[in-house]
């Protein structure tokens, strides 16, 4: 019985053997014709890696040529299957482009949405491919309305545009906690949220990047000289008023309203000293005129 296994094991290891050495003699040695054959097989036998070394080294070859339709796309999904997925989500898109009359074209198209979903990271890294999928979901859904996949892109556009949203907001709440160490960085929030609040209308963030858009201006306003402070008290107050309007019932809203308590009795005290400062000049300038006459 040992025997026999013995055998097998060794039948196995020579075949995997020939195999091996039959794949490297094709694709060191063999004409196009061979690698081409060679790839598809590696390929259907789910050998993507050294399909993927094959397929690069006839591609040249078939260019123009009615096979590489079918090539391309067992190259973006060869991509697709070894994790190479921001290649996969180039190839796949190329694919759509070239071949728009292919019957692989619908499934292609979500495929390298779905690809470059996969390539995007955590919501604080580079969003490059986030946005590249954002928009490939979002291209997929208004190309095919009534495909099979309809429902499961939907699902995927709206998980992408939550992680973008998660990105920019934490963006400009970082610049708000860090605007004691640089005042900049009070402007910079105040952008941030309006750019979140515009870009992302009906954001799940909106109520809570209200709230910080209102807290930035807030201690901007308290942070600045007097000279600076009556423009940018207005923006505050309109800040609290958007707030409010919007979310009347927020949890934020007692602490909104201390906010906007000190905004008025600000607004009174610099409006106070301004009016008495234009009530000196004025008086300063009547008694020169006084004097000249």
């Amino acid at each position: 019985m040992q025997k026999i296994k013995n055998l097998a094991c060794l039948l196995v290891f020579s075949l995997l053997l020939f195999s091996c050495g039959e794949y490297q003699k094709v694709l060191n040695k063999g004409s196009i014709e061979d690698q081409y054959k060679m790839a598809v097989k590696m390929y259907e036998s789910k050998k993507y890696s050294k399909a993927l070394r094959l397929f690069e080294k006839v591609k040249p070859a078939y260019r123009g040529k009615p096979q590489m339709e079918r090539l391309q796309f067992m190259i973006s999904q060869s991509d697709f299957n070894e994790k190479n997925y921001s290649n996969a989500g180039y190839y796949f898109d190329r694919f759509t482009k070239n071949y728009p009359k292919s019957s692989k074209k619908e499934e292609a198209a979500f495929m390298s949405a779905y690809s470059y979903k996969l390539a995007s990271p955590v919501f604080s890294k580079d969003p490059t491919d986030t946005n590249k999928a954002l928009e490939a979901f979002q291209s997929f859904i208004n190309t095919y309305p009534n495909s099979s996949k309809i429902d499961e892109a939907n699902q995927h556009y709206k998980e992408i545009r939550y992680k973008l949203q998660r990105k920019y907001f934490e963006i400009a709440k970082t610049y708000y906690t860090t605007a004691d160490y640089d005042m900049r960085n009070y402007k910079a929030a105040i952008r941030a949220f309006d750019n979140l609040l515009s870009d992302y209308l009906g954001s799940e963030f909106k109520e809570e990047a209200l709230y910080y858009r209102l807290k930035a201006a807030h201690d901007f306003v308290l942070k600045s000289t007097d000279r600076r402070k009556i423009d940018r008290i207005k923006d505050a107050i309109e800040a609290y008023e958007k707030l409010k309007r919007n979310y009347p019932e927020s949890k934020f809203m007692e602490e909104s309203n201390e906010m906007f308590a000190t905004l008025l009795t600000e607004q009174k005290r610099v409006n106070s000293i301004f009016a008495k400062i234009e009530k000196l000049v004025k008086e300063k300038e009547e008694e020169n005129s006084k004097e000249k006459l």
